[in-house]
């Protein structure tokens, strides 16, 4: 997706702004109905998330912004609070699924890519996942259970490649030339020093990269079982 998805209110609801901090959806903030429209990408937003506990009546009538015209927004999520739910009824239209507080990141994004699923309005981020790693390629990003890792351009190449081919082993030159590229002219202890970097921002405590005697190293456990 190249375009964030919108979001309600400004500035975020703090149980809503840790929530799309965790995940993998990007977000533009809006205030009211009327900087949604002025800020609308030229192909209109991919999507919208709207929390309604704090000014329903603004909420709303962002809903209703999103709906109007040629340009109607799909999918639309709404947070709200579970005794809120009866001020739902006959606005079916300006929603498509809706999720209760508390808020759970876990939840938040398995109802995003549902919907995404079943409106077929655009798509996720193109991601890479390997249990609880995720790493979006579009914006450079890397998660481990949720949280941030402050990775290196060269070690996120390195952890994207290795992530992208879970099980099997490169030797030190094969991974040389594969991320660094054949015009580099670094020795293997380029790769040596990436993969301990790497290995203390993971913490390893699945083990994510192995070290295989004699040949060189693996992500995650191969077809025979964990390494040991």
């Amino acid at each position: 997706m190249s375009e964030p998805l919108l979001a309600f209110p400004d500035p975020l609801p703090p149980y809503l702004a840790e929530a799309l901090r965790r995940s993998t959806w990007d977000v533009c903030v809006v205030g009211s109905a009327e900087e949604a429209v002025k800020s609308a990408p030229d192909e209109g937003w991919p999507g919208a998330i709207i929390a309604t506990a704090d000014d329903p009546d603004a909420a709303f009538a962002v809903c209703r912004s999103l709906r109007r015209g040629e340009e109607r927004v799909e999918p639309v999520l709404l947070v709200v609070r579970r005794g809120e739910l009866t001020t739902l009824e006959l606005r079916e239209e300006l929603f498509d699924d809706f999720v209760c507080m508390p808020l759970d990141g876990d939840e938040l994004e398995a109802r995003l890519r549902h919907l995404f699923w079943r409106t077929g309005r655009g798509t996720r981020p193109e991601l890479v996942e390997y249990k609880d790693l995720v790493l979006n390629l579009e914006t450079y990003q890397a998660y481990l259970a949720g949280e941030p890792l402050d990775l290196t351009y060269m070690e996120y190449e390195l952890l994207k490649f290795f992530a992208s081919h879970p099980g099997k082993v490169f030797s030190r030159e094969v991974l040389l030339s594969r991320v660094w590229g054949y015009d580099y002219y670094g020795g293997a202890r380029t790769v040596d020093v990436h993969v301990r970097r790497l290995r203390a921002k993971l913490g390893e405590r699945d083990h994510y990269i192995s070290t295989v005697r004699s040949v060189g190293y693996r992500f995650g456990h191969g077809r025979w079982g964990p390494p040991t």
